[in-house]
């Protein structure tokens, strides 16, 4: 409880400091209507990302385009790697109105909407294109804009790849490799259910604690994107990449409701669609990343990467896991209906 206090309080400084120091003005508007380039509405947006990544990068866009299209009337203040604290603490703080916007990843905001527990199971996407056919249709973006009553509406999303499982020496093309291996996961309900489901030993822990993890024995490997191999170094002790590509769990950008209120509705279009437009910049940006690291873990680390996976007996495996989900949180129902109802209409399309 202090520590979550102590959080708040800081956060609430650095806001303050932000509100001082962008401009000569003595306050903040309060609403858009009453902004002016003089006075504008300042918003805190934290997060816990380095300012070298592709995230950041997109939402820096995000920013600059707001306050172009508002004519400064709307200023967004960017504070990245964790000033105002954890994904958590930032969560907390958004819902106290400490903070307007953070980006967290879509499941972190199950605690306050259920259906969010829905990004964190497998195989709900098909590839890469089905990804971003869902994520960015009408339907998708109609229910981000629905959760008002839970205290947040979420403008947009970014991708952050397709998760698979690496390991020091064995390659994982099917879920029976998995057996008897000690696998780190997020420490996330979903995640450790599938590494249940799918045989192995789910071992929760902090991302930072990965790599002398895997240097000591204490697990077997670990999954994520492939960038993990290069900026985490994980390529330098694990050497087998199996792209089984089980899940694609995207980072959403969060915005108060009690903030979204006092946003006039032709100011709120010009936020959504910057926000739209920061994601179409971040898929550039995000697949000249991944190809980058996949060409540095192949050429300076040694890494192999194994593309002969037998998907289908995967989502076999964990089609219970689904459905249990599905039959004990309505959320997630409601959720998986969306996106059914989005792979429907496209395939009526083709």
């Amino acid at each position: 409880m202090i520590k979550k206090l102590a959080a708040l309080a800081a956060a609430g400084i650095l806001a303050i400091t932000a509100l001082t120091g962008c401009s000569s003005a003595q306050s903040s508007a309060v609403t858009s209507d009453q902004a002016t380039a003089e006075n504008p509405m300042v918003l805190t947006l934290a997060h816990g990302l380095s300012e070298t990544h592709t995230v950041h990068i997109a939402m820096t866009q995000f920013a600059d385009e707001v306050k172009e299209k508002t004519g400064g009337r709307i200023i967004i203040n960017i504070f990245p790697n964790g000033q105002l604290g954890s994904e958590t603490e930032n969560l907390e703080q958004l819902q106290a109105g400490v903070i307007a916007m953070t980006k967290v990843s879509a499941p972190g905001l199950a605690t306050y909407n259920e259906a969010y527990n829905a990004f964190g199971l497998p195989y709900l996407f098909d590839d890469e294109q089905d990804f971003y056919q869902v994520m960015d249709s009408q339907e998708m973006r109609d229910f981000f804009l629905s959760t008002k009553e839970d205290g947040f509406t979420v403008l947009t999303y970014y991708t952050s790849g397709a998760r698979s499982f690496y390991t020091k020496n064995k390659a994982i093309r099917e879920p029976s490799d998995l057996k008897g291996l000690k696998i780190r996961v997020q420490d996330m309900k979903t995640q450790t259910d599938l590494i249940s489901a799918l045989g192995g030993t789910p071992v929760a822990m902090s991302y930072g604690d990965v790599y002398t993890a895997l240097q000591t024995g204490i697990i077997d490997g670990t999954e994520n994107n492939e960038t993990a191999l290069t900026t985490g170094k994980h390529g330098e002790v694990c050497k087998v990449y199996s792209s089984d590509q089980h899940a694609m769990i995207p980072d959403v950008l969060v915005m108060s409701s009690k903030v979204w209120d006092r946003i006039s509705p032709e100011d709120q279009q010009i936020i959504l669609q910057a926000a739209y437009d920061s994601t179409d910049a971040h898929k550039v940006m995000w697949d000249d990343a991944i190809q980058t690291a996949i060409q540095e873990a192949q050429d300076e680390m040694g890494v192999t990467f194994v593309n002969d996976i037998d998907k289908q007996a995967f989502r076999d495996a964990t089609a219970d896991m689904v459905a249990k989900y599905r039959s004990e949180y309505p959320g997630v129902d409601h959720l998986l209906g969306i996106i059914e109802e989005v792979h429907e209409k496209e395939a009526g399309n083709e």
